[in-house]
């Protein structure tokens, strides 16, 4: 198979619709695309400050408790606010949902593992290498790539990686985080499908549900009575909020507006934002290297919504 042919069917995977579903995702007005832009950086802000809360849970209820109280918590208020009917889904549909729930709680599970054993900046950085590799293999324009390779140099400065190699980090942390990538850019496709099947967030509380599920047991395992401790229930709630009710919910909005290529480029600023939080809530310094990093991921955040729009501007013209 020709690398043309699988960047074809990765795009029109995430592109194309279902039979009765609306329009392509990343169709419609600069104003809409405006609209998601914000929705996504909403969502990096909203689920790193989550994170860096949830690395001062671990020592109470462990990594995989953390992940079973964020997933059902989570759950919990999507299924409320939403209330998501069962009826009148397809088969496709359960198994959108079912794939999707699946990924959220690997993906989650990988993540929290992973900086268990490594810098949380090196993790987020393992991790958002996914949603890179993804806006490679989805776009069709040349400058799309040219704008991940340069979001993908200031996430290596800021992840330390460049300076003391690789090799310093905890293998299997490693492992769990490059797992995480491999998940996050899965949860992109299922999510913009997600979005295109179900109405709002339905689907997405739906695969909320199930990611709870799946996840409860290895929590109850892992943590047993730690998890209903009153004071941990409360700061997994707000981690809860922070890092799965908002943020999923804003990218499922936006993947309705945006290209996966254009998306997973956004999702370099997470490095940034991750380096943010660790200085403002964990007290974590910012060095010289740091800025220049971060000024890379943003200018290559910045040169991809550009592009985004002169797409949609020469298609307003045609």
């Amino acid at each position: 198979m020709s690398s043309g042919t699988s960047s074809s069917r990765v795009a029109d995977a995430v592109a194309a619709p279902p039979d009765g579903a609306p329009g392509p995702v990343g169709g419609g007005s600069p104003s809409r695309s405006y609209g998601a832009l914000g929705l996504v950086l909403s969502g990096c802000v909203s689920v790193q400050f989550g994170g860096a809360v949830a690395v001062s849970l671990m020592p109470r209820a462990g990594v995989l408790g953390i992940v079973a109280l964020r997933l059902v918590l989570a759950a919990l208020v999507l299924l409320v606010v939403c209330r998501p009917s069962l009826r009148g889904h397809s088969r496709a549909d359960w198994v959108t949902v079912l794939s999707f729930g699946g990924v959220m709680a690997a993906m989650n599970g990988f993540f929290y593992e992973a900086v268990d054993r490594i810098p949380l900046g090196a993790g987020v950085t393992l991790e958002v290498l996914g949603p890179l590799a993804l806006s490679v293999i989805a776009s069709r324009r040349l400058v799309s790539v040219l704008w991940a390779a340069l979001a993908l140099a200031g996430v290596f400065l800021l992840s330390g990686l460049g300076g003391g190699g690789i090799g310093g980090l905890d293998p299997v942390g490693v492992a769990f985080g490059l797992a995480a990538a491999v998940m996050w850019a899965t949860y992109i496709l299922f999510s913009a499908r997600t979005g295109r099947r179900f109405p709002q967030a339905d689907g997405l509380a739906l695969a909320m549900g199930v990611g709870a599920v799946l996840a409860l047991p290895f929590g109850i395992v892992d943590s047993g009575p730690a998890m209903l401790e009153p004071g941990t229930i409360a700061l997994a709630l707000g981690v809860a909020v922070l890092s799965s009710v908002l943020p999923y919910t804003f990218e499922l909005l936006a993947l309705r507006r945006l290209p996966a290529a254009t998306f997973s480029v956004l999702m370099s600023l997470e490095p940034a934002i991750a380096a943010t939080a660790g200085f403002l809530i964990l007290d974590q310094a910012v060095t010289a290297v740091d800025a220049v990093a971060i000024a890379l991921v943003i200018g290559a955040s910045i040169g991809a919504i550009r592009t985004q729009f002169k797409a949609l501007g020469n298609q307003a013209v045609s």
